[in-house]
């Protein structure tokens, strides 16, 4: 991103759950805060601001992100996807439907990042085993549900995706 001074905006584009996006930025603007407030993916929660939470997790290039870090400029040329990508209008996808048959959220408020990951996850690795699911999820805070109900659904999603059955 060129230098820009302070009031400065520029315009940058990329796509957005596989639709070109165009919006002004400015140098400080964070993903987080354009995806939520300016294009209106509202499934991408903010929560620590630190990177730590992954509530915030999308995928840029296909590659989980924590968007609280991430400046909106890098965003340029790049494919980001969100949690509202991964259903098909009313259908859930594996990920969710695995999700809400194990009772694996209960506020929901980390669920949009821990999906994301594990998407991801098995976008590169299909038979991503429980210990691998669980590294995925060590990056991701949940106060609610415990983890044993979300390795459970990872594990049937997993299944699911594959065209298995579940282990769970």
């Amino acid at each position: 991103m060129p230098r820009m001074k302070a009031g400065e905006t520029r315009e940058i584009q990329f796509r957005l759950n596989g639709r070109e996006v165009t919006v002004r930025v400015a140098p400080r603007d964070l993903m987080h805060d354009v995806l939520r407030h300016r294009l209106g993916a509202t499934g991408t929660h903010v929560g620590c601001e630190h990177g730590v939470c992954g509530a915030c997790t999308v995928q840029v290039n296909g590659a989980p992100a924590r968007s609280c870090l991430m400046l909106a400029g890098q965003a340029d040329g790049q494919d980001i996807r969100t949690v509202e990508d991964l259903c098909d209008g009313a259908d859930l996808s594996p990920i969710q439907a695995a999700f809400r048959d194990n009772f694996a959220l209960q506020c929901g408020f980390c669920t949009a990042g821990i999906l994301m990951s594990l998407d991801a996850l098995f976008a590169r690795d299909p038979d991503a085993g429980e210990t691998a699911i669980r590294d995925t999820l060590s990056g991701h805070l949940c106060r609610c549900t415990g983890y044993a109900p979300i390795v459970r659904a990872a594990l049937q999603a997993r299944d699911s995706i594959k065209g298995g059955q579940t282990d769970a």
